[in-house]
């Protein structure tokens, strides 16, 4: 069949016109809903305080494009400084998921060892307590540690998350052992296999588990504002947040810190979304 060969339906039937004109009037209802939120607050970053933002009908194109709502974000709070804060923590974050997450995954999924399956349960089990049930567990260890008001006391509870160790483990259990079992007939020990086989077979996987790891981190508030007490130390969700009354009267400035916010993690997105729509496929043989 030809790449250009039209689309049948499940009864061999090409869709009808208005098939097709619902699917995409569906596609264009769940666009506007995603995408027609941060479009309104872009445009409404970029608007100058000479133009009506509460218009009807409203307007998404600015009339004057101004970048003074970012520089008064910048002026009125150091906005840049809880971005680098909230950037070492999610990079951390990212790190320690990626490393801890697969080494797991691994050895759970490929590894022999007595206790694997009571390894397996309580992974699971850990997904089902919810978070706001131990945060106080959770800072009386940060305390005890000495690490309350740090931002290590941010990144260690989350440092590795049970749902990545999952991912990763489904990911590893689903590539062929017969590939696995060349290498050790060749001589390679476990460390070899995993480094060198097992874990270029799942970077669309680790692609997933970097970006949920860094969505978690970046967008994390109740955690941060428990645990750091020191200004100069506070990420950007509790930044915002914290000086939001300043905001309360313009909320071009609300907008304009909204996007500061969400701008990383597009990026973050744009730069992995190949691995990403690839962690689908993962554990195929490829010939």
């Amino acid at each position: 069949m030809s790449a250009t060969a039209p689309r049948y339906g499940r009864a061999g039937r090409r869709p009808s016109r208005w098939q097709l004109a619902l699917r995409y009037a569906l596609l264009l209802a769940v666009l506007a809903l995603t995408v027609g939120p941060f479009l309104w607050q872009l445009s409404t970053s970029l608007k100058g305080p000479g133009e009506d933002i509460y218009r009807y009908p409203p307007s998404l194109v600015p009339h004057q494009v101004t970048l003074a709502n970012y520089a008064g974000v910048a002026r009125i709070i150091p906005v840049w400084d809880f971005a680098l804060n909230s950037l070492k923590v999610a990079t951390t974050n990212v790190l320690t998921n990626c490393a801890g997450a697969a080494l797991a995954g691994y050895a759970l999924a490929r590894l022999r060892f007595r206790g694997r399956r009571m390894a397996l349960v309580v992974f699971l089990m850990a997904m089902l307590v919810p978070v706001e049930s131990i945060m106080i567990a959770q800072f009386l260890t940060m305390r005890m540690l000495q690490l309350n008001n740090t931002l290590l006391g941010v990144v260690l509870p989350g440092c590795v998350g049970a749902m990545n160790v999952l991912l990763m483990r489904n990911a590893f259990a689903a590539l062929p052992y017969e590939v696995e079992e060349a290498a050790f007939v060749d001589g390679a020990n476990a460390w070899q296999r995993f480094v060198r086989i097992a874990l270029p077979s799942v970077r669309g996987t680790l692609a997933v588990v970097a970006i949920f790891a860094f969505m978690g981190a970046w967008d994390d508030f109740l955690w941060p504002l428990i645990v750091l007490s020191d200004q100069s130390k506070f990420t950007l969700t509790i930044g915002l947040n914290f000086l939001h009354g300043t905001f309360a009267d313009n909320q071009r400035l609300v907008a304009a810190g909204t996007v500061i916010a969400v701008l990383p993690l597009i990026v973050l997105f744009a730069c992995l979304q190949r691995s990403f729509f690839r962690g689908v496929g993962e554990g195929a043989v490829k010939g």
